[in-house]
């Protein structure tokens, strides 16, 4: 039986998020590879949706402009091009790399096919992915601006693309990558006593959610705290459905994981 990943490769692990445009290329090379050997060799079986975020691409412009909170100025629009700018300047680097490893991507702008109304996404044009993806392409999605029907214009998250595709699509897992190895009680970053929370369910949602700050750098769309809990809801809404949120900076682990092994790494969000 064939499997559905929704993948998003985040943009603290692709772009040093602490310096302006400036991209990772060693790590995103390196996952283009893993991403490659996995398709390979479940050839048939994989079928991938990937997604990623903008980092130190656009969400630096974006807070510079304050694009989040709608046309708030005479430069609002001005910043609203310059967000969707960056964004894609990132993208076209992800998907080169993606490409140059041998994985038939092939890139969708949201700021093209997306509507909201301040936090919702209420229109999100999809059948061009869904026929791509039968055709045996990867799309490749990205957080990027959108037009807004309440505040002129607002910034969608893949998180928030993966949820409308999810619901679509029903996938088997949704995969979020990033810096640090999963959830933590307090930001290891900063905090050597930070432990992992291997599991998010239910039963510890009420104190994990406590626990959840924001990004360690300028992030616009909420940070860990934003991304766990849509991932988490998404979940309840479809069960059998998981989420999981790992690290992959250690060569190898997110090609584990798109084999489909079993792993002692990173948080299971059921």
């Amino acid at each position: 039986m064939s499997e559905l990943i929704l993948l998003k490769l985040g943009g603290s692990v692709i772009t040093d998020k602490t310096k302006p445009f400036t991209a990772r290329m060693d790590v995103i090379d390196r996952l283009a590879v893993e991403i490659k050997h996995a398709l390979d060799e479940r050839a048939g079986e994989l079928k991938l949706i990937i997604g990623h975020g903008s980092g130190s691409f656009g969400h630096a412009v974006a807070s510079q402009y304050q694009t989040h909170k709608g046309a708030v100025s005479a430069e609002s629009w001005l910043g609203f091009a310059e967000v969707a700018a960056a964004a894609a300047e990132l993208n076209n680097l992800v998907l080169k790399s993606l490409r140059a490893a041998g994985v038939p991507a092939i890139k969708f702008q949201p700021s093209a096919s997306t509507r909201t109304r301040g936090e919702q996404l209420m229109y999100f044009e999809t059948f061009p992915i869904k026929e791509v993806l039968s055709r045996g392409l990867v799309p490749v999605i990205y957080g990027d601006v959108s037009v807004d029907a309440s505040q002129g214009m607002s910034i969608v998250s893949t998180e928030k693309l993966f949820d409308s595709l999810a619901r679509e699509l029903t996938p088997n897992r949704i995969v979020l990558v990033g810096q640090v190895d999963g959830v933590y009680t307090a930001d290891p970053l900063s905090d050597p006593g930070a432990e992992l929370i291997e599991d998010i369910d239910r039963t510890n949602w009420d104190e994990v959610e406590t626990m959840l700050g924001g990004s360690h750098a300028t992030d616009v769309t909420g940070g860990m705290f934003s991304k766990v809990r849509e991932m988490y809801r998404l979940t309840l809404a479809m069960p059998p459905m998981q989420a999981m949120i790992m690290s992959a900076e250690t060569p190898g682990h997110l090609e584990d994981v798109l084999k489909g092994k079993m792993v002692t790494f990173g948080t299971l969000i059921n």
